[in-house]
């Protein structure tokens, strides 16, 4: 299956950001991509300033931002993971950031909350998105056409408990849309991306966003797909938006499992 992964700069303007999206989704489109996959927060990335941003933008599923998206993949028979979006919790003042896999029916195929809430100190300021955000509380997998995939977001990456867990209910892809700061990601993406495939052979598909936030902070770039045996499949730059593409096959998945048989 052929597979793209989108490279984003999203910026604080919704409408922009999300034309962006879909002129990206059309290129791939172009290039037969069976699966394509956003970013986190692919459609809006503010200064968040104690969650107004988020909740100003949050939407239902599906929503505004979701639906030009739902028409794409049943008009071209595709399958979309729109990485996140910020999703309106009931009866709470934040919001749930929020990945949604539309099948090629158009149909939302799964919904995934994102669990670990990224809290971090970086220079003399402190990120703790739990000041914004309700976390979620299920792991999420789906199926497009023969493959199995895990759903999770950005600092669930950090977490290979969750990895572990997809792994043993038969996943064969992890998909990491992500967010990741250049500071963080300097140091750390492509070990734990390489890690999360090696640990349960499996391949990692990880679009992250690439430039400034709203509010300054820099983003790290350097999509990815990683395949079962850590090898680097493809790989974005980080100082520019891009597609990547990828094959991905079972039998690849088959292969690097009989090799080091450890999850059994």
């Amino acid at each position: 299956m052929k597979i793209a992964v989108i490279q984003m700069g999203t910026t604080a303007d919704k409408s922009r950001n999300l034309k962006k999206a879909v002129i990206f989704i059309r290129q791939a489109i172009a290039r037969r991509a069976r699966l394509i996959l956003l970013p986190e927060v692919f459609v809006f990335r503010g200064g968040i300033r104690a969650g107004k941003d988020a909740r100003a933008v949050a939407e239902t599923v599906p929503g505004e931002s979701l639906k030009p998206l739902m028409a794409l993949a049943k008009k071209h028979k595709i399958f979309i993971l729109a990485g996140s979006i910020y999703e309106k919790a009931a009866g709470m003042d934040k919001a749930y950031n929020t990945s949604v896999l539309i099948d090629d029916h158009g149909a939302i195929k799964a919904k995934y909350r994102k669990i670990h809430l990224f809290e971090a100190i970086l220079g003399n300021k402190r990120v703790r998105e739990a000041d914004c955000f309700a976390a979620g509380h299920k792991a999420v997998m789906a199926r497009v056409e023969e493959f199995k995939l895990g759903l999770s977001i950005c600092y669930d990456l950090r977490f290979p408990g969750m990895y572990r867990k997809y792994a043993v209910l038969g996943a064969h892809a992890v998909c990491v849309p992500s967010a990741f700061t250049h500071e963080t990601g300097k140091a750390h993406w492509e070990v734990l991306l390489r890690a999360r495939a090696i640990e349960n052979r499996c391949y990692i598909l990880a679009p992250n966003q690439v430039g400034k936030s709203g509010k300054g902070a820099r983003h790290y770039g350097h999509s990815m797909v990683v395949g079962p045996w850590g090898e680097i499949l493809a790989m974005a730059p980080g100082n520019k938006e891009e597609i990547i593409y990828a094959q991905l096959n079972l039998n690849d998945i088959k292969a690097a499992r009989q090799k080091l048989p450890a999850l059994m």
